[in-house]
């Protein structure tokens, strides 16, 4: 291939890796959180007012950012159709973030290909991309923070970029702190700009929260660790620790405590990346910010018990890179290399992908959204509460006002939570009486029975079990293989 041709290479592989994202938009598999942040959207378009129920302010998603983009996309498409074109418009940057880090790593235009694509069919890339959260947004940010920013030392990346990436999310000050120190130590020079851009990003997102919200740190923070909180001795931290690593340093989730195949991926990662910065490189720099970024990020976030798997998705791919690099430039062997990594993870990887999301597609799109379609069908005030976990799906799809258990809508549970941790959703239903109830267990076998029957009545039993089937044979299989939900009752209110 001509010099001319070799420079479209990355483009081309940009288009391939977006069509497999889009393939993956048949699956329905969109993250539960995601409808948290749209509806925060729609409020915002109802009532003027960033919250969730009605007028009443509260930062019940975890992003600021993605709120805003997800509430135009809401004012150009409306809402029965803006979640396509805004899942691709995810897919998009995240791609072009791919090809951003392509060009950090490689001078080669067959390298820089070949890693976009391969780098792309990884499970948090597909996850990030079209699962609805915002961290197709926020990698793009991040990657052209350090490509403009850093390779390029262009002064408006690094005043402006540190401030959407915080906005996007508060976290991020670990990696815009990484990034300052490695950079410090590698040229020994302190880059001005960063500093500033660094130091109104904090201001910008902090004064927000506090002048619009009236606190410092968003609400959903807040209320998991309420929610969350525990007393530890340092033997039950490392049991934990034992318990949990495996699903968060890998990429796919395994029904074990003991996770061989990311124990194995773990240290290979780290071996290749030890290969690699031993060599004479300048894209040394930027391997040092994203493996160091990829190791700390996550056990900040296992040492604070974030068990939510979106959190790990771009440590994940990051720690993965120095893989590809060294699959993609071994000397020796370099096809067995490459024909290796493809035929024993990243198709293996892809497969499982496609398997969970079909599986999990089915049970959020086609089993929880119908819970909320019910509802909205069923109730047509809705200024009607109902108490209920997680927010998304049934909250977004009845209308209703809604509480949930962890407090991310409503702050007066995080009161009752304060107060009687142990009965506090008892307590809610008792002092606030709302007309629903959505509850995965049986509220009228157990301690507190004789207050529910007289009070509540059983209209409906939702059963994941009613959702594993489809005229499609494989699916068929699938949704059988790996079945996706939760067994649901929905309680409403006695009229006196």
């Amino acid at each position: 291939m001509t010099g001319s041709g070799q420079e479209k290479l990355p483009i081309y592989a940009f288009f391939i890796a977006l069509i497999v994202k889009i393939f993956f938009l048949l699956t329905h598999h969109i993250q539960e959180d995601a409808f948290i942040t749209w509806r925060v959207a729609q409020n915002l378009m109802n009532y003027g007012v960033i919250g969730f129920n009605g007028a009443t302010k509260i930062s019940a998603s975890t992003t600021h950012l993605y709120v805003f983009v997800s509430y135009f996309f809401n004012l150009i498409f409306g809402k029965e159709n803006f979640i396509e074109p805004l899942l691709i418009f995810n897919s998009i940057l995240f791609t072009v973030g791919s090809v951003l880090l392509s060009h950090l790593l490689f001078r080669d235009n067959r390298h820089k290909a070949l890693f976009i694509v391969l780098f792309g069919l990884l499970p948090p890339s597909v996850k990030i991309s079209v699962l609805g959260m915002e961290y197709g947004i926020l990698f793009f940010l991040e990657m052209a923070l350090l490509y403009y920013g850093f390779k390029k030392e262009k002064k408006w990346a690094l005043l402006l970029l540190p401030l959407l990436i915080m906005f996007t999310r508060i976290d991020t000050v670990i990696f815009l702190g990484i990034t300052f120190i490695v950079d410090l130590i590698w040229t020994r020079k302190i880059r001005w700009n960063y500093i500033f851009g660094g130091i109104s990003a904090f201001a910008v997102s902090v004064s927000f929260n506090w002048f619009y919200f009236g606190e410092f740190v968003n609400n959903t923070i807040v209320a998991k660790k309420l929610m969350y909180e525990g007393n530890f001795t340092l033997k039950q931290n490392w049991e934990y620790f034992n318990l949990n690593y495996g699903n968060f340093w890998g990429m796919i989730k395994l029904p074990a405590d003991f996770n061989p195949i990311t124990v194995f991926v773990a240290v290979f990662e780290l071996l290749c990346f030890i290969y690699l910065v031993r060599q004479r490189n300048n894209r040394n720099f930027f391997l040092w910010i994203i493996f160091l970024f990829g190791w700390i990020k996550q056990i900040v976030f296992l040492s604070q018990k974030s068990l939510f798997d979106w959190y790990y998705w771009v440590p994940q791919i990051l720690l993965f890179v120095p893989v590809i690099i060294f699959v993609l430039e071994v000397k020796e062997k370099k096809n067995l290399w490459l024909s290796l990594l493809i035929l024993f993870y990243i198709v293996p990887m892809a497969v499982f992908q496609t398997v969970h999301s079909l599986a999990t597609g089915n049970g959020e799109w086609n089993y929880r959204r119908h819970i909320g379609l019910y509802l909205d069908i069923y109730e047509k005030d809705k200024n009607q509460w109902i108490l209920l976990e997680p927010a998304g799906y049934v909250p977004y799809f009845s209308g209703l006002k809604t509480i949930d258990e962890v407090g991310l809508t409503d702050k007066k549970i995080q009161k009752e939570i304060v107060k009687d941790k142990k009965n506090y959703w008892l307590n809610t239903v008792i002092n606030r009486s709302p007309k629903y109830l959505l509850s995965y267990k049986n509220l009228f076998d157990g301690k507190d029975s004789a207050f529910y029957k007289q009070n509540y009545k059983l209209i409906k039993e939702f059963r994941i079990k009613d959702h594993l089937h489809s005229e499609n044979t494989v699916l068929q299989k699938i949704y059988r293989l790996k079945p996706s939900g939760t067994d649901y009752n929905l309680y409403e209110r006695i009229k006196k």
